[in-house]
């Protein structure tokens, strides 16, 4: 199991390339609010949703981060159905934070209908922006916590 000091202020991003135009959108705002924080974000790519899971194990792996963050868009359509692929990615980060002890946060997300037009490009990339916030909270509050039950631990001894 790894487990990051409390000393690590250190996030890793994956991000899917796959509607990167809507996906960076989250890496933006999470990026900028986690900085904000104090903590320094490394930013990976990867080619679609599917390859975060062993990309999220390997860096937990590492020793390096307190935090990884995984993000994508879904979509309905081409070989895999959203919701296999959603799945699938879903139980794969789960899988990676309980082997590693490094907590992993999801913003693949899978829209119920998508069509790649201006308005619903326009409305995803504007969701995004919140899911970024909302991720990066999430990460900031679940590292101090660790932190602090560590610091408790470390005292008990």
């Amino acid at each position: 199991m790894t487990n990051p000091t409390s000393a690590s202020r250190q996030i890793a991003i994956i991000r899917a390339r796959w509607h990167a135009n809507i996906v960076d959108r989250c890496v933006d705002a999470a990026k900028a609010d986690l900085e904000a924080a104090g903590f320094q974000v490394d930013i990976y790519d990867v080619p679609g949703a599917l390859e975060i899971p062993l990309t999220a194990k390997k860096l937990a792996h590492t020793g390096r981060y307190a935090g990884i963050i995984g993000t994508a868009f879904i979509v309905n359509g081409g070989i895999y159905r959203h919701d296999f692929v959603s799945a699938t990615v879903i139980d794969g980060l789960m899988d990676a934070q309980m082997e590693t002890g490094v907590p992993v946060f999801s913003t693949c997300l899978t829209p119920h209908n998508f069509q790649e037009v201006p308005p619903m490009i326009e409305f995803f990339e504007k969701h995004f922006v919140t899911k970024g916030e909302e991720v990066a909270e999430a990460a900031i509050e679940t590292i101090n916590l660790y932190a602090q039950i560590e610091a408790e631990e470390t005292a008990k001894v």
